[in-house]
């Protein structure tokens, strides 16, 4: 592919993909304000985005087999936890962000569980096996991420176990 169009489809795939996250956030949003005909709405039309996220993401050749899946989200977490998340940190810092800081600190934490898990995922898939799990419980404050214990409360933030989403 050509660099020009190569570069024009990864900003559409960006553009998609947040399009998709922040209509999610936005039904989220109507249904708590009591209007679900409006969240019903964000939800079909973030469909659509991820659609369109996926076309443009498999034009690019960007998905692989489970294997090769694994290993572009565990290098993608790392590079979050060693690169992006501690000079973001650092900026907000120097700023005194308080705010920015507090969810600097949530995504980090989070992120370094999740490289593990995909690690663990990696092994078990490159023995042709699927993990062996039942239940991910996810803390909806800071994105604390478990597997098959739900802790009585959430080591990052706080949240009792009551808020926990099990998946």
């Amino acid at each position: 592919m050509r660099e020009m169009t190569k570069k024009n489809l990864l900003d559409a795939y960006a553009g998609e993909s947040q399009a998709h996250l922040r209509y999610q956030i936005f039904a989220d949003v109507a249904e708590k304000e009591g209007k679900p005909n409006i969240a019903k709405l964000f939800r079909a039309i973030s469909y659509a985005e991820l659609v369109h996220a996926t076309n443009h993401y498999k034009t690019l050749g960007e998905i692989g087999d489970t294997v090769k899946n694994l290993e572009k989200a565990i290098e993608g977490e790392t590079f979050e936890v060693e690169e992006m998340y501690p000079a973001y940190n650092a900026v907000a810092e120097l700023q005194q962000e308080s705010g920015a800081k507090k969810s600097i600190h949530y995504a980090i934490e989070a992120e370094k569980i999740h490289a593990k898990l995909y690690a663990e995922a990696k092994e078990a898939a490159l023995k042709g096996e699927d993990l062996k799990i039942s239940k991910v419980y996810i803390c909806p404050v800071c994105g604390y991420t478990s597997v098959d214990v739900l802790p009585e409360k959430c080591p990052i933030c706080g949240v009792p176990k009551e808020k926990f989403v099990a998946f």
